[in-house]
């Protein structure tokens, strides 16, 4: 018989971030316990509390390193595309599918979990940094267009992740009826052509 690892084993409260994130993958956010988090990662679960008060907490610090993992996804897509502002916002949306498809249990954790961005300060700022990133890329691409016109950059970049999130949940995700004729990438370009030629920002098609 196995014998249990027991608390001083490695990082413990890593460990068990890495068994949420498993569980949030199999069984969605609230689909798993404390105790199951803690089995995953061979200890008892009254040493789960010894790093986290409840389970809420341990999906805030999956969300937390997700959101981290994701600004330094988002920052490198985005230097990538220098010196121009268009390349560099495209490149931020197509890192946000790519990001939803390496690191699925941090996606639901950042956002299908129901956790406030604001449960802790480390958290809000992780966010606010990987958010920004593309709010600043909206800025730069938006800065021709009249201020007395020129939509909010980050009205802008929420425009783009609520359009990002609709291809990742309806069509990159494995569910049921998810099947779509055309790539996500596609539908996801296609649909931020169409939105950037509303505001003036690329040519439209001849």
């Amino acid at each position: 018989m196995a014998k249990k690892r027991g608390y001083h084993h490695g990082n413990l409260r890593e460990a068990l971030v890495e068994a949420a994130l498993g569980l949030i993958e199999q069984k969605g956010p609230t689909g798993f316990t404390l105790s199951e988090a803690a089995k995953r990662a061979g200890v008892t679960p009254a040493a789960v509390y010894r790093h986290f008060e409840g389970r809420e907490d341990l999906i805030a610090e999956a969300a937390r390193q997700g959101y981290e993992i994701f600004g330094d996804l988002m920052e490198y897509a985005y230097s990538t595309g220098q010196p121009s502002a268009l390349a560099s916002f495209e490149a931020t949306g197509r890192a946000y599918l790519a990001f939803a498809r390496r690191y699925p249990g941090h996606y639901v954790a950042m956002f299908e979990s129901g956790i406030s961005v604001n449960r802790t300060p480390e958290l809000a700022a992780a966010a606010k940094r990987a958010n920004g990133i593309l709010e600043k890329a909206a800025e730069e691409l938006s800065q021709h267009i009249p201020a007395d016109k020129r939509p909010p950059a980050s009205m802008f970049s929420a425009h783009i992740l609520a359009m990002s999130h609709g291809v990742v949940e309806l069509f990159a995700r494995t569910a049921p009826g998810s099947i779509a004729p055309f790539p996500p990438e596609d539908l996801l370009e296609s649909g931020i052509g169409i939105y950037l030629r509303g505001l003036g920002l690329i040519e439209k098609d001849s």
